[in-house]
């Protein structure tokens, strides 16, 4: 696993960020994909059906996209994470601290989303508050709950995925900074006004 100080061994086609919610993969992945200069896929929407149902087609649409040579995309769902592992050539990990940074940002665009009506992916809104208190999968519980679930899941990546002879190559959220500050898109965290760097890597914007 590369530190924020290493240099990736080359320019990245098919990039994966990583986090939890609210950490800003979102935002991250479509910056990444105008560096690499491929599509950003948000797999968020791929996932979601009208009514928060999983779309049936899910899968294949992710095989579909993830065939090509250059892409970025959000590392999330256990139905294709495996997948998309094995197909990237970049692992970036948000690893940002939770209570300082990341609760406060998924608290805030959520509260944003649900008093504007803010539409999502397919027809969906924020559920109301209350929900909080009854859904164990409202997205506040849930960037709680699974918010140590990525350092055993890279780690476990790279090990299933070793740099030789496939080139997967991994790096934490340091190597990777967001300057500025400002306000989230649909599917998004916190949007960054600024450039992002990737150090020694991807050209910068």
């Amino acid at each position: 696993m590369l530190s924020y100080a290493d240099a990736l061994p080359g320019r990245p086609r098919r990039v994966l960020v990583a986090g939890v919610s609210g950490s800003g993969k979102t935002t991250l992945a479509a910056r990444i994909a105008r560096m690499t200069g491929g599509p950003h896929t948000e797999i968020d929407g791929l996932f979601h059906g009208p009514g928060w149902e999983p779309r049936p087609e899910f899968s294949d649409e992710v095989r579909a996209f993830t065939a090509a040579d250059t892409w970025t995309t959000e590392w999330q769902y256990s139905s294709v994470r495996e997948l998309l592992a094995e197909r990237a050539d970049l692992l970036v990990w948000l690893d940002l601290a939770f209570v300082r940074v990341t609760l406060p940002r998924v608290v805030r665009r959520t509260l944003r989303r649900r008093i504007h009506r803010t539409e999502l992916w397919n027809g969906n809104r924020e559920p109301r508050l209350r929900t909080i208190f009854r859904d164990p999968e409202h997205i506040i519980r849930w960037s709680i709950s699974s918010r140590n679930a990525y350092a055993d899941r890279v780690p476990a990546a790279e090990r299933a995925h070793p740099q030789p002879p496939a080139p997967e190559f991994f790096a934490r959220h340091a190597a990777v900074r967001a300057k500025n500050s400002g306000a989230d898109g649909v599917g998004g965290s916190e949007e960054a006004a600024g450039g992002v760097e990737v150090d020694g890597a991807v050209v910068r914007e």
